[in-house]
């Protein structure tokens, strides 16, 4: 079967280093992809990063910019932070991405590993599902200027230090305000994001063709203070009214510190990333899986 895709870039986990046990074997999960696509009469090329850090010199090595302009498809090795990292580059560019789990959890790379060579020579066919996941930009103002900004795909979290007690935080939505919240901290997380840490704290879960996000207080002084769905095309501002050494993190992956007073404006991204799952694929299978539900209850 001729391959729907012809460029296909491969990006891993290049963070964990080639010389660990995990690092040889992330490589040696690459490689068996590569070859795999090249069987399949598919172009390969590697992310840059990946071949820099991999020491991989057999493929071509593509900037984020270049897979973007150049290829048709992005393959993702690794687990869901790989793919967080590379998702919200890839979104503007639009893109589809394929995740294979190296990983833990596995929510958003879903592909596992032990049998991609079936899945991917379906989905390189034609047989696949599409699915959009929303984005989160973020600004953090201070005096009224723009010091720090990013882009989410699971969520951002404004967090207290880590040796001091809790912050205040004025939560405002499209202008008007909600409440002065106390606690540990306060999640704005889209639907990819409800199945991470919102959900330790006690967050819903939100179908990922829900427009809306979801606020949640981590710890609140007030019990009251409840987690609480949000149309997606709402403008959130959360302002640090006290507390100690807090700070902003996106996708635990980029963090700004935060002083009294500071702003931090959430806004829906008009980009959105574009994921392929095998055939037959279902959101909901995904979480019977990951979550354990119905471990010990016979399957009907």
């Amino acid at each position: 079967m001729k391959s729907k895709f012809q460029n296909v870039a491969l990006v891993g986990k290049y963070q964990t280093t080639t010389a660990s046990a995990s690092g040889a074997n992330s490589r040696a999960a690459l490689l068996a992809v590569a070859r795999f696509l090249d069987d399949q009469g598919c172009d390969v090329a590697l992310e840059h990063d990946t071949a820099l850090n991999m020491g991989l010199t057999d493929y071509p090595a593509l900037s984020v910019t270049q897979i973007g302009k150049q290829c048709d498809l992005a393959l993702v090795v690794g687990g869901d932070g790989t793919m967080l990292g590379i998702g919200r580059q890839m979104a503007p560019f639009g893109v589809p991405l394929i995740g294979i789990n190296q990983g833990r959890l596995g929510f958003i790379t879903d592909v596992p590993y032990g049998s991609f060579t079936t899945s991917l020579a379906q989905m390189l066919g034609g047989a696949y599902v599409e699915d959009h996941r929303s984005l989160i930009n973020a600004r953090v103002l201070r005096d009224g200027d723009c010091v720090y900004h990013a882009t989410a795909m699971n969520d951002v979290v404004v967090n207290r230090g880590a040796s001091s007690g809790m912050v205040e935080l004025r939560v405002e939505v499209d202008g008007h305000f909600v409440a002065n919240q106390r606690a540990d901290g306060l999640i704005i997380a889209t639907p990819t994001g409800s199945t991470a840490y919102a959900l330790s704290s006690g967050g819903p879960l939100l179908h990922p063709s829900i427009p809306g996000w979801v606020m949640v207080p981590i710890a609140p002084h007030t019990l009251s203070n409840r987690p609480i769905v949000l149309a997606n095309s709402s403008r959130i501002a959360i302002e640090v009214v006290s507390g100690r050494d807090a700070s902003a993190s996106f996708d635990t992956q980029s963090l700004a510190s935060l002083m009294h007073g500071d702003r931090i404006e959430v806004t829906r991204s008009k980009h959105h990333v574009r994921f392929l799952h095998p055939q037959g694929w279902s959101y909901f299978d995904t979480l019977r899986e990951k979550l354990h539900w119905n471990e010990g209850v016979a399957a009907t």
